[in-house]
């Protein structure tokens, strides 16, 4: 197992920074705040143009057929941006379902367009009052779709909606167009700006169904790929909050020293790089794992790693606020855009606990 990331990784993670640092600063990333799509057609193209929303899709689909391990070089990218945008709901959550379950030709039919970035995709899990547990659907499947989905990421900005729904031989996958009759995709106010979402209800919608048969271990092996997507954005923000914290302590001067000479500050900042670097080893751990173990390894590190990072991370973003002072609580500031994205991810696709008593399962079974 090697950790090091090879020359071509890091220019991966060189070109991204630069375009987001170049094309979508935070100046731009305040002014997404309150549009729906989260991202501007210039930018979208931008990022298409440079190939990262096909890195998953397969060559013979028009994708660059990279894996897990450069699919979070550029996650981590954004959170440290703190972009708002289609982006994993599309490049990631997307792609690795329809892989997961739909047939040779609705790969040929979807992947393109997705790689292209011409499509937009989301997935379409969870529903109101099943907490995390996307395996119990309430949503019939069949010729229509009839139910309610909610924290759908990114459902405005999309043009494809995969909705996992119960059909008459088990759980499955069904493409939905953003157009289709019965459809109607309302935005779900939340407190990151950053991570939209959306409440979908259908009515009667006409759907297709990707693949056959029950499709409950695919939808899965897809989750895990999201949970680590989620965690290695994390510690992209909580790296980047960190950074601000710390540069911030060396300039402030109080009592005519550096702020950042104070044990108090000293200590909080030491126990925000440990959160950050303990998470970054189990997101990392879990990319390797998703891109090379056996499925019950990945599901382990995916699971402990989204665990730790919404647990850890959202302090990260806290102590930063708390390192600022009274400046930090300001909309002004940048601070509040890395500590809402950290709370975002605290509870998407499920909170610490949910995830700790999955990982507690997994180790005494």
């Amino acid at each position: 197992m090697d950790f090091e990331f090879s020359a071509d990784q890091e220019l991966l993670r060189e070109t991204v920074r630069r375009f987001l640092a170049e094309r979508a600063p935070l100046s731009y990333v305040r002014a997404r705040l309150d549009d729906d799509r989260g991202t501007s057609d210039e930018v979208w193209a931008g990022l298409a143009a440079l190939g990262v929303t096909g890195l998953l899709v397969p060559e013979e689909h028009g994708g660059a057929g990279m894996g897990m391990v450069e699919m979070g070089v550029v996650l981590e990218e954004m959170g440290r941006a703190a972009q708002p945008g289609p982006f994993r709901s599309s490049a990631l959550d997307t792609v690795a379902l329809v892989r997961a379950v739909a047939t040779a030709g609705e790969a040929d039919e979807l992947l393109p367009s997705l790689a292209a970035g011409t499509r937009v995709g989301t997935v379409a899990l969870l529903e109101p009052g099943h907490r995390y547990d996307w395996r119990s659907p309430e949503t019939k499947g069949g010729p229509t779709l009839t139910g309610t989905k909610t924290h759908v990421p990114d459902g405005l900005a999309a043009d494809l909606l995969l909705v996992v729904a119960r059909a008459d031989d088990g759980l499955s996958v069904f493409s939905v167009d953003r157009d289709a009759p019965g459809l109607e995709v309302t935005a779900l106010p939340t407190i990151d700006g950053t991570s939209k979402q959306a409440t979908v209800v259908l009515r009667d919608t006409p759907a297709r169904r990707l693949g056959s048969g029950d499709a409950t271990d695919e939808v899965a092996a897809a989750v895990d790929l999201m949970l680590v997507g989620l965690a290695v954005d994390g510690v992209g923000a909580a790296e980047q909050a960190l950074a601000l914290a710390v540069d911030y302590a060396k300039a402030r001067v109080q009592f005519d020293r550096p702020i950042g000479s104070f044990q108090a500050v000293q200590h909080l900042c030491a126990e925000m790089l440990q959160a950050v670097e303990l998470a970054r080893a189990a997101a990392y751990y879990a990319l390797w794992a998703a891109d090379s173990a056996s499925p019950g390894e990945r599901h382990r590190a995916a699971v402990m790693a989204k665990a730790y990072a919404s647990d850890a991370l959202p302090r990260v973003g806290a102590a930063t606020i708390q390192v600022f002072g009274g400046i930090g609580f300001t909309w002004e500031h940048d601070a509040h855009l890395y500590y809402k994205r950290l709370l975002s991810l605290q509870r998407a696709l499920g909170s610490p606990g949910d995830h700790l008593e999955q990982l507690a399962a997994l180790v005494l079974d």
